[in-house]
């Protein structure tokens, strides 16, 4: 008789781990993908600031042309009146001039590396914003997994179904639209801000 109800409530407990397991695996879990490249490329936020960074690349660009315009003049000159000034000139004048072209390489050099360090920091603050948005839209959507595809794909097969791409642009190009509507932030009041 105890091994009898022994097995019967074996038996029971069995059953309902097993209705426990079914229950738990039954119920779908809400996934969606994003194609990062396409949605980075397509984001009206994103093509605006990559807009900004070349405009200011062109911008110092032609400071420099017109920089190297006159200088390469000056050597022309350099070049022209050397055997008329004698070679004491030549050497002190060659001198000088290497020691300008150095300096105009160093400038160069150095508005590409700000302005590329600029373009990385806004471009960061960006994909964070980016990142939160879609963390609050999964949570608002009540998704449990969002994932992310293109140039660092972490999602090697995804139904199409799943791909909510078009939405997030739609609705962070429609955020941005709205936000850039307002009064734009200058450094100053970003300054401002974090001081508060």
């Amino acid at each position: 008789m105890k091994k009898s109800l022994l097995i019967i409530a074996l038996a029971v407990s069995i059953i309902s781990c097993n209705k426990e397991q079914t229950a738990s695996t039954s119920t779908e879990l809400k996934t969606a993908y994003v194609d990062t490249a396409k949605l980075m490329e397509e984001y009206t936020e994103a093509k605006d600031l990559d807009a900004k960074f070349k405009s200011k690349s062109e911008a110092e660009a032609k400071k420099f042309e017109v920089e190297e315009a006159n200088f390469k003049a000056e050597v022309a000159n350099f070049q022209k009146n050397a055997q008329a000034n004698g070679q004491a000139w030549a050497q002190q004048k060659n001198a000088e001039l290497e020691q300008r072209q150095q300096r105009l390489q160093y400038a160069a050099q150095s508005v590409g590396q700000k302005l590329q360090m600029e373009g990385a920091a806004e471009m960061d603050s960006l994909v964070k914003s980016v990142k939160s948005f879609i963390k609050d839209y999964g949570k608002e959507k009540g998704y449990d997994y969002i994932y992310g595809t293109g140039d660092a794909a972490t999602v090697l097969y995804a139904k199409d179904q799943y791909d909510i791409t078009k939405d997030m642009i739609k609705l962070l190009n429609d955020k941005y639209s709205k936000d850039s509507k307002k009064e734009p932030v200058t450094e100053a009041k970003k300054e401002e801000e974090t001081k508060k």
